[in-house]
């Protein structure tokens, strides 16, 4: 078994996608419309394009928003992505005007930063130290 797609749920599809491809530099894999205005969008790391999907999914359900604000208000992150090196990946991300949220903080066998992903969510990245 292995993980096929997560998701991450977004305020604003276009908006999450502009965010997700051309800020974070993931890859679009499938657009497709479901109706409503709604789409199945996912994108890839061009590392492993075969890999895990992350789908940007349509907060509609009105479960959705209050779930998003308590873990924005406490801190907590929607989701983790992996990089080579959180501090230089930080920087590259501020140069392009990401809001950090948690500055890089040693957490013992990882390296970790949150940031604000436009679209109602903190996203953390992690490092594992050697």
């Amino acid at each position: 078994m292995k993980i096929y797609i997560a998701h991450v749920f977004v305020d604003d599809q276009n908006k999450a996608e502009r965010f997700y491809t051309e800020v974070l530099g993931f890859v679009k894999k499938n657009d497709i419309p479901l109706g409503g205005g709604a789409r199945w969008l996912t994108v890839v790391s061009p590392e492993n394009p075969e890999g895990a999907e992350l789908l940007l999914e349509p907060s509609g359900h009105p479960a959705v928003p209050p779930y998003k604000e308590a873990l924005v208000k406490d801190g907590i992150p929607a989701t983790s992505f992996e990089v080579k090196d959180v501090h230089e990946e930080t920087a590259r991300l501020r140069e392009k005007g990401v809001v950090f949220t948690q500055e890089p903080a040693n957490m013992g066998p990882v390296t970790t930063a949150v940031f604000d992903d436009t679209c109602g969510n903190l996203i953390q990245i992690v490092h594992h130290n050697a």
